[in-house]
């Protein structure tokens, strides 16, 4: 299925050596290079020559976001200075950024994943790509264009927001490849619907990355746009940045991603424990890089949750798979003594027929004394309001009997709820802990 940007390994037993043997490479590398990895293992007690098959990975220490803002504003940086070519942060939202660097080779092998990404897309020399995300020290969009120029299509970094030029430029450039968020894909399309240009247009494919995305807000992308088909990107700062899998869009894959495990290690870990899970239970993305050289990452805790996909895709590619991200373990919320996810929520009520894609998860705490939850979602643009109160007993008992929590319902119109052209906002917690 790839050619142009192929594994570097056919098969299991392949990629397990390779990965042993970049692993090997990584340890040494940051024994040589980084003060702050030599004193992490020497603190576990643990030499790079002990690690000798992929069961001792489990024996090396995590490092975790704070090890990066503590060590800001080089952290983990494993080559010298006149090494480095470029540095890239997070947005910084909670606190000191984490900031990245990146070396000539690093540059490269992120390119050589994004055009894998855009190859297992479809996407085609001929393409137009337009790139609807943020430009500047966060990875997407220099990340979408830089894997855009290396595949060979064009690019048109239009960057994020104006809508108005946004759907001109789908126009008068005839785009046929859109990289955006979900979020973003969801406000084009529905630009595009209410200046009636569906036939004007000539998308192909739509590339979402930065955010969770429900088979709802997917679908409804694909067909107010007129794609043939709908990928989801996973990305992260940490990691290179956006570009590290991709969802192969198989009718058979159950929008499962493929990641490039010839490039990192992916772990599923249960937060708590820090102890691996189970085939097929949902945990957090441990990451360690392979050849990573500027700055590595070693049992890298994501904080991201998402669950392994086994078995072979029908696509055909060999490279394993996760599922989508389902949410953050930091971000989980305690609700009548439940952990609770906006993706748990999101994956509920995309079983009851006539929701739309937009909802908001509000939690209050009541003169009463009690905490409540209030769903307030969207139906779609064909379901009439005489349906709401079936939806509604629906969602109630769908959240009670999966989540054993009880809710309050509230249907809106589509349309009703805020749009953002970056990421949007489901959970809001307006409860005050003493």
């Amino acid at each position: 299925m790839l050619k142009r940007f192929p594994p570097a390994v056919a098969d299991a037993a392949g990629l397990a050596l390779h990965q042993l043997a970049g692993l090997q490479w990584t340890l040494a590398h940051v024994q040589e290079n980084s003060p702050f990895y030599r004193e992490r293992l020497s603190s576990a007690g643990i030499t790079p020559e002990e690690i000798r098959t992929m069961d001792d990975l489990q024996r090396l220490p995590f490092t975790t976001a704070d090890d990066l803002r503590q060590e800001y504003p080089f952290p983990l940086r494993s080559v010298p200075f006149e090494k480095l070519v470029r540095v890239h942060s997070s947005t910084g939202t909670t606190g000191k950024r984490k900031m990245l660097c990146y070396t000539q080779k690093d540059i490269d092998d992120w390119a050589e994943m994004f055009g894998r990404c855009y190859e297992m897309a479809g996407v085609t020399e001929t393409d137009r790509v337009q790139i609807c995300v943020g430009y500047g020290l966060w990875t997407a969009g220099i990340g979408f264009q830089l894997g855009c120029e290396r595949f060979g299509a064009l690019a048109i970094p239009v960057g994020p927001g104006n809508l108005e030029m946004q759907a001109g430029f789908l126009v008068d450039l005839q785009t046929t490849v859109i990289c955006c968020t979900a979020s973003m894909g969801l406000l084009l399309a529905e630009e595009v619907q209410k200046r009636g240009l569906r036939d004007k247009i000539a998308v192909r494919k739509v590339i979402l990355g930065a955010e969770r995305s429900s088979d709802a807000m997917l679908a409804k992308i694909r067909d107010a746009l007129g794609a043939e088909s709908v990928h989801d990107i996973p990305g992260l700062t940490e990691l290179y940045g956006p570009g590290i899998g991709l969802s192969c869009g198989h009718p058979g894959a159950n929008s499962a991603i493929h990641y490039w495990a010839d490039y990192y290690i992916l772990e599923i870990i249960d937060p708590e424990t820090l102890r691996p899970v189970g085939p097929g239970q949902v945990g957090e993305m441990v990451v360690t890089t392979l050849r990573k050289e500027g700055a590595p990452l070693i049992r890298y805790r994501t904080r991201d949750l998402t669950r392994l996909v086994p078995g072979d895709c029908p696509c055909g590619c060999s490279l394993p798979r996760h599922d989508r991200i389902l949410g953050r373990s930091d971000d989980v919320v305690i609700f009548r003594g439940v952990n609770i996810y906006p993706g748990q929520i999101d994956e509920l009520l995309a079983t009851v027929p006539g929701l739309g894609s937009e909802f908001q998860v509000v939690l209050d705490h009541r003169p009463d004394g009690k905490d409540y939850m209030t769903i307030r979602i969207e139906r779609t643009e064909e379901t009439p309001a005489t349906c709401d109160s079936r939806m509604a007993k629906a969602i109630a008992t769908i959240i009670k009997h999966k989540l054993m929590v009880s809710c309050e319902t509230e249907i809106l119109p589509y349309g009703e709820l805020p749009r953002s052209d970056r990421k949007t906002r489901r959970m809001f917690d307006n409860r005050r802990f003493e």
